[in-house]
Order: structure tokens, then C-alpha cells, then sequence
């Protein structure tokens, strides 16, 4: 059993200092510069039809008095990593699919809380907000959308609970707007509400080789979650978690904002924490002098432990600060491998033991070979790093004389 715990509005929250700051007001996130689309909006703005993602522009007009609360980017990391670890403190392997909204499996915890009610309760009380106290709605279901359809429909304080025997027909009759909360499916909303879909019932009733032959894998990942189908929990491996701050004062620009990068960095590598690793990626945060703040996530091409070559990469994000600075952070992401270990060298002539249905015969490798595996291995960590999992596939021949195109060839996960 999937468990989901929903914070609705998480991000305005915080940015607006509490739950009791949007009673009764109009409240969006500013845009960011590049987007010109507002971010989450409070209940009083969605009743005159202001939507999250809407262009700046149309919500003001439909809303005249909306009011504009800049985005808290740091502020909302602190909060759910508080609300992610109070869970990871009654004993479950959480996911976090994003700020308010996280998964784990219930079964290993039943022998912990006595049952499922009582692994449900704890979570309630694990999940509530690290703003204002606000108690999260719970749902469960036997896969992680099925969970989260649940949750969306808590009105209570009491948790809904679906099992599988009910999950396809559960599912049915929930709109067809569900598949916002999945990054992959997101884009589907619009063009499915155009073609008069509502429910996932009826975007079942399509069948999936017509909604792939229109939407392509998307369409088909949304057609099997409309079904009750869905993948594995992905539960997040626990690191360290190194941050290092310094106010600016009179250094909130220029050259003098440069150094204190450099002292963050300085002092980031000077952690005994860090144990000798290099670091993958890092988290370049800023608390803005006009209010709100600001971040940028910075991934290496290589894992380093060079305080110069770091400098020259962080020092490029401080050119995109929207505003001067009081505070700056620098945090570690991802660590990389030791710094003492070395790439491995190409043996020229190396030769290899491979195993066959004949027994184990003797093949030369090429030269290269080890380090060019290597080498892919880390690019396909970079880009795995930066845009997830899926950013990595690779094509495998399925049906080679199959009329249609999309048969003969699919995509997979890249192993490694």
C-alpha cells in the first residue's frame, strides 16, 4: 500500500508566511522573469479564475486586486526537507516528487505502528507543514496515482483508503486534470480538455494504442495510469546535507560578491563532513534585499574538489541574480567519488575472460575500451543528474518487420 501526503498551496505558504496569511486574499506567486506566468494562487483567486501557469497578464485582469508575493525558493527547500525528514523519522523510505507532495510504501511499517490506520495517523502528524502547523491530507491505494487521487479528495481529517479491488473503478471517475501532478503527463491536460475528455474513465475508454498514436509515450504512460498501472516507488538515498552562509553587508555586488563565493567555497571543502569527495553538484542560494529569494542549481561537468575551477563555474550563476543580495548560501547536492581515486589508464593488448554456452573463452579488448565506458558512464550520470532518470535511453529493436514505425524500435532505460 502507497501512502500520499499532500500539502496543497505549499510553496504560497511559505512565501506568504503562514496559512492564515491567505484567508480571504488574493494571493500568486510573482512570475519569474523569463516565464511571465504566475506560480501557485490561493483559493480566493481561483474563484475568480486565476489558475497556476496562467500568464500574468490575464490573471490581472480577471482578478484586478490579485496580489503579487515574490517566489522563496530557499525558504521553501528548508520547509520540506523539515516535513521529508519528520517522515523519514517515523521510519518510511520517502520520495519526494516535489515541495508538498511525497510517497512511501506502508507495508514494512505495519509491525512499527501496529497497523495501517496507525502508519496512516503517524504520517499526519509527520506530514504536518513546518509553517503554520498545517495538517497534510492523506491518501493510500495500491500505486503512487492512485494514492495521490485519494488524497486530493480529503475534505476531512479522516484519510482515504483504496484498495485494489476498487483502485480502476476509483480512478474513473476522477478528472482528467490528475495528470498535472505528473511532470510527464502534464502537457496533456489542455489538448484532452479540448478533445472533451474529463474523466480518466473516459481517457481509458480510448484505448491505448489510440492515445499513443496521438500523444506518442506520454499519452500511453497517462492511458496506463488512468488504469491503475504505475512504476515502483523511487525513494531517495540519504547523504549528508553540507550548507555553508555568510551575509553580504556592503558586498551584495561585483567583485566583492565574488569573494564571498570564494569563502563558501573555501569553507564547503573544508568540512570534515565531506571525507575527502568531490562534490557533483552543488545548491547556490540568495535571500534578496527587495524580500523573497533566489536559486540556481549547478551540476559539474566533472565531480571536483578544486576550489579555483568550482569559483569560475559558481562565479557565472551571480551574473543571473534578479536583485542585490544580504544573504548567500552554497550547499552540496550530490557528492561524487573520492578525491584520491584515480581514472583508470587503457591497457593496450588487455585481454578478457567472457563466458558463453561453450565455456569461458579468452577476447582481447580493444584499447580505450575501459575508459570510454567509463566516460559514458559519467555522461550519462550528468545528464541523469540534471533532468532525471529518463534523460538517458537508449533504442532497443523489438519488431523489425513491423509496418509501423513506433513497433519496430523502443526506448529504454540506459543501464548504469
Amino acid at each position: 500500500m502507497v501512502v500520499c501526503v499532500y500539502l496543497p498551496r505549499f510553496e504560497l505558504t511559505v512565501a506568504a508566511g503562514g496559512p492564515q496569511a491567505l484567508a480571504g486574499r488574493a494571493l500568486a506567486i510573482a512570475p519569474a522573469p523569463a516565464s511571465q506566468r504566475v506560480g501557485e494562487v490561493s483559493g480566493a483567486a481561483e474563484a475568480f479564475g486565476v489558475q497556476a501557469g496562467m500568464p500574468m497578464g490575464e490573471a490581472l485582469a480577471r482578478c484586478p486586486d490579485l496580489a503579487l508575493l515574490p517566489a522563496d525558493p530557499l525558504g521553501v527547500e528548508r520547509a520540506w526537507e523539515q516535513t521529508v525528514r519528520a517522515l523519514e523519522g517515523m521510519g518510511a523510505c520517502v520520495e519526494p516528487e516535489r515541495a508538498g507532495l511525497a510517497y512511501f510504501e506502508a507495508d514494512g511499517l505495519r509491525g512499527v505502528h501496529g497497523s495501517e490506520q496507525g502508519t496512516i495517523a503517524a504520517a499526519r502528524r509527520a506530514g504536518r507543514s513546518a509553517v503554520g502547523n498545517r495538517a497534510a491530507r492523506v491518501g493510500a491505494g495500491p500505486t503512487r496515482f492512485c494514492a495521490l487521487a485519494a488524497a486530493l479528495t480529503v475534505r476531512s481529517r479522516r484519510a482515504v483508503v483504496v484498495d485494489e479491488r476498487r483502485s480502476r473503478r476509483f480512478l474513473a471517475a476522477q478528472p482528467v486534470g490528475l495528470l498535472r501532478f505528473r511532470r510527464d503527463t502534464e502537457a496533456l491536460v489542455e489538448p484532452l480538455s479540448r478533445l472533451g475528455v474529463r474523466t480518466l474513465g473516459e481517457l481509458e475508454a480510448l484505448g491505448r494504442d489510440a492515445v499513443a498514436d496521438r500523444f506518442g509515450a506520454p499519452g500511453a504512460l497517462a492511458h496506463g495510469l488512468a488504469r491503475g498501472e504505475d512504476s515502483p516507488l523511487r525513494t531517495r538515498l540519504l547523504e549528508d546535507r553540507l550548507q555553508e552562509g555568510m551575509e553580504l553587508g556592503e558586498s551584495s555586488s561585483g567583485a566583492a560578491l565574488e569573494r564571498v563565493l570564494g569563502v563558501l567555497v573555501d569553507r564547503l571543502l573544508a568540512r570534515p563532513e565531506r571525507r575527502g569527495r568531490t562534490l557533483g553538484a552543488v545548491m547556490l542560494s540568495a535571500r534578496l534585499v527587495e524580500g523573497g529569494t533566489w536559486q540556481e542549481r549547478v551540476v559539474f561537468r566533472q565531480a571536483l574538489s578544486d576550489a579555483t575551477r568550482m569559483r569560475l563555474a559558481l562565479s557565472v550563476r551571480l551574473a543571473v541574480l534578479p536583485a542585490p543580495a544580504e544573504e548567500l548560501h552554497l550547499g552540496v547536492e550530490r557528492f561524487g567519488p573520492p578525491s584520491s581515486e584515480q581514472r583508470r589508464l587503457p591497457e593496450s593488448g588487455r585481454s578478457e575472460i567472457v563466458g558463453s554456452a561453450a565455456g569461458p573463452a579468452l577476447r582481447a579488448a580493444a584499447p580505450g575500451d575501459e575508459e570510454r565506458r567509463e566516460r559514458l558512464r559519467e555522461a550519462v550520470g550528468q545528464m541523469r543528474a540534471v533532468a532525471g532518470r529518463d534523460a538517458a535511453l537508449r533504442a532497443l529493436c523489438v519488431d523489425l518487420d513491423s509496418r509501423v514505425p513506433e513497433r519496430r524500435v523502443m526506448l529504454t532505460s540506459f543501464p548504469g
